[in-house]
């Protein structure tokens, strides 16, 4: 696909298409990269994104049953 670039200000920019937008997953913000001499534009990445997909906290039952108790001390001496 060719696309003309635009002047704006000191700077030029282009006019990305909804279609390819949407494909990408770009919303308002990009990563902006050079390799070579190409113009890498990317989706940003969402740090921490998908950690808890496919937790199940019932699955955590008993998990502190199996940690050793200390019998006979009332309380902790920091």
């Amino acid at each position: 696909m060719r696309i003309n670039l635009i002047k704006v200000g000191n700077s030029k920019g282009i006019i990305i298409p909804s279609a390819l937008l949407a494909s990408c997953e770009l919303k308002d913000a990009v990563e902006l990269q050079l390799d070579g001499k190409k113009l890498v534009i990317a989706a940003v990445k969402q740090p921490r994104s998908g950690w808890f997909e496919g937790y199940c906290a019932e699955s955590d039952e008993g998990a502190l049953e199996t940690i050793p108790q200390e019998e006979g001390a009332d309380e902790w001496v920091w």
